[in-house]
């Protein structure tokens, strides 16, 4: 007798509290990605200490980044920040040269009202410095989202293409109707408009996902952010954009209505599957024909085997922390893993529709329901429900790895995932080795406990 499914997907919301890093955990990856920045906190020593133990390994890369601790006369409003501030940048610039300064906002200047938009265009003009302000604080759902306020106020920044869109169609058909080294080295691609990129992704996986569109015939005109702040990509009206990370929607919307860009609306670039669909949606866009994309994805599938004999079958539970839940959950549904729970802290629907999508069309070919997805989960009622439902694993925020292990329950931390390189057909492997590492660990824990047993002669 076949058992119906219920393919239907809906999001429910509880009201529990947002456990989860604060925002200015960002310039930890930022300030690596764009080499030539400096970024400000500015904010209470509360900020510097979670700054000094979040990127405190990295104290020997000599990391450019600092704090402006405010005292409590400035919370009083009895100093002036805008001579406190400007001392400090003028000694950045006179120390590192850098071509950009990112300050970034927190609870405190929020709180007390500090105008960081009303002096940074004056402290600018005096230094002759770009200065961006992001308001990176405690307020946004997760931690991941303090990427999303400095791309979001780094677009404003962007050139504008330097012809109009009439123009740039005609002189690339003139391009095309001559013989020319031009032509030589469009050849390679197809005609299509310009194409930005936004997330901020390692070099080596940028050049991995650029070489992918390649393949099929499709040029990124550049990167949000750039490896430089000088290298930013032009965005206006004719530009298409697309997002390789599940928490960039307030970047997204700042593209659309404010720099007049189109968006594709695409699952992201996780894993072989997402890969495979974030090309496809590109390329129906552009009117290109996607090639050999199922025999690719089919190779990278049957090179993971020996990670997939571990998973398939294994139960995973998500608590909620990073926003890259519904995209590794979809993976993992595909690498025949059971997912009992989605919880997520925010939920975008117009910006991961694509991937909504792909988790349903995964959910109905792997033959499973679509898991329950929970937005902004109460803890306490998730730790009923994983009492209950036991998983094999649960992927948590740091604050509960360690309740949940001493109750027998293998945890992964989400924020391992936001560190690790896991975009692109390529680096599915590393992708299933964070997730197997503690599946692995308790079976050969319970392994070591069954041959002391044996050995000790013990019945039960």
């Amino acid at each position: 007798m076949s058992v119906k499914i219920d393919e239907t997907l809906t999001v429910e919301c509880e009201t529990g509290n947002y456990h989860t890093f604060c925002p200015i955990s960002c310039v930890s990856w930022l300030y690596q990605k764009i080499e030539d920045s400096f970024f400000l906190v500015v904010g209470t020593k509360t900020c510097g200490y979670f700054l000094q133990n979040a990127l405190g390994v990295m104290i020997f890369a000599e990391p450019r980044y600092a704090m402006a601790e405010l005292e409590e006369g400035d919370i009083s409003a009895q100093l002036n920040d805008y001579e406190g501030l400007k001392r400090l940048c003028i000694r950045i610039r006179r120390d590192r040269d850098p071509s950009v300064i990112i300050w970034i906002g927190t609870c405190t200047t929020e709180i007390i009202k500090m105008d960081l938009e009303g002096m940074a265009p004056k402290l600018e003009w005096e230094i002759g410095i770009p200065i961006l302000v992001a308001r990176a604080n405690g307020l946004d759902y997760a931690f991941t989202q303090g990427e999303d306020t400095v791309l979001a106020a780094m677009a404003h920044r962007c050139p504008e293409p330097e012809f109009p869109l009439r123009e740039r169609k005609e002189m690339k058909q003139k391009v095309l109707a001559f013989p020319s080294r031009e032509k030589e080295k469009l050849h390679e691609y197809a005609n299509h408009p310009s194409l930005v990129l936004f997330g901020s992704l390692p070099s080596n996986v940028v050049s991995q996902l650029n070489l992918e569109l390649r393949r099929q015939s499709i040029k990124v005109s550049g990167w949000l952010p750039a490896q430089r702040y000088t290298d930013l990509p032009s965005l206006g009206d004719g530009v298409y954009v697309c997002g390789v990370n599940p928490f960039l929607s307030r970047t997204a919307t700042t593209l659309i209505r404010r720099e007049k860009c189109e968006l594709i609306g695409a699952p992201f670039p996780i894993g072989p599957d997402g890969t495979r669909a974030w090309i496809e949606k590109i390329c129906s866009v552009f009117g290109v024909e996607a090639r050999g994309l199922e025999e690719r994805e089919d190779q990278i599938w049957e090179s993971l085997k020996d990670y997939l004999d571990l998973v398939r079958g294994k139960s995973v539970f998500f608590m909620g922390d990073n926003l890259l839940e519904v995209s590794l959950a979809r993976f993992l549904i595909r690498c025949g893993m059971i997912v009992h729970e989605i919880g997520i802290p925010y939920m975008d629907k117009r910006y991961q529709a694509a991937e909504l999508a792909l988790l349903r069309d995964t959910c109905t070919r792997m033959c499973v329901p679509i898991p329950r997805i929970v937005e902004k989960p109460d803890n306490s009622n998730q730790i009923r429900r994983l009492r209950e439902l036991r998983p094999d694993l649960a992927i948590t925020g740091m604050a509960h790895a360690n309740p949940l292990e001493a109750r027998g329950i293998s945890t992964k931390w989400s924020v391992e995932f936001t560190f690790a390189q896991i975009h692109g057909s390529a680096n599915a492997r590393d992708l299933l080795e964070l997730v197997t590492r503690p599946l692995r660990r308790q079976s050969n824990l319970e392994h070591f406990g069954q041959n002391t047993l044996v050995r000790k002669n013990i019945k039960f």
